[in-house]
């Protein structure tokens, strides 16, 4: 299944609020400065095409929400939903989240950690691509806070297999705690535009938490 084409951002939106790059975040780390408050911050590791990012930040108004995009024409069209429904809690990143995380996030500063339907690399030679790796599992860890979660979501099962093992031998997270399967009757009640594709053509779906 192809992704379908974007639709073309507003050009009378002002994105500056929204969107930021790796070098436009506070060093060292500041959620004051970038958000102008102190709140629960959650992350999302790959926004795509950023239904997530408006519907948690939407529910949630009393948490920030930081979005991490490595591709530059995805980046902008979530921090233009965010922006075009005035959403003031929610901030997406250009940039590598393997490095933000690594390098900018203090210790137990994190409340959530999501990450949905993250590219499989399917073949065995594209692997190490993948953003679930060892080191970076070990910052999930190091940047939750005591009873913070992270949620995984693939419709890959291998990939899945493979990353509940990695948590197992290179973090203490408790788990895995099963997700149960929501029913969706409105659009928005998907966390995300993949999920939608895969449920509505009855293909599954493996979510998982781990908590610390």
């Amino acid at each position: 299944m192809g992704r379908r084409a974007l639709r073309k951002i507003d050009p009378n939106l002002d994105l500056a609020r929204h969107l930021k790059t790796f070098d436009q975040l506070p060093d060292p780390w500041d959620l004051e400065a970038l958000f102008g408050r102190v709140a629960p911050l959650e992350v999302e590791v790959g926004c795509g095409k950023g239904l997530f990012m408006q519907s948690a930040t939407a529910s949630r108004p009393e948490h920030v929400f930081l979005g991490i995009e490595v591709a530059r024409k995805y980046a902008r069209f979530c921090a233009a939903r965010l922006a075009k429904n005035n959403l003031e809690n929610g901030m997406i990143v250009h940039g590598d989240a393997l490095c933000i995380f690594h390098a900018l996030l203090p210790n137990q500063s994190v409340a959530s950690v999501h990450i949905y339907f993250p590219d499989p690399w399917w073949k065995k030679r594209h692997r190490k691509r993948r953003v679930m790796t060892g080191p970076f599992v070990q910052d999930v860890e190091r940047i939750l806070t005591v009873g913070g979660r992270l949620h995984f979501w693939t419709d890959v099962r291998d990939y899945f297999d493979e990353t509940l093992d990695l948590l197992a031998s290179h973090t203490n997270l408790t788990g895995p705690l099963e997700v149960p399967e929501v029913p969706a009757e409105h659009p928005l009640d998907y966390r995300t535009h993949f999920e939608r594709r895969m449920r509505l053509a009855g293909e599954p779906v493996y979510r998982v938490e781990f908590e610390k």
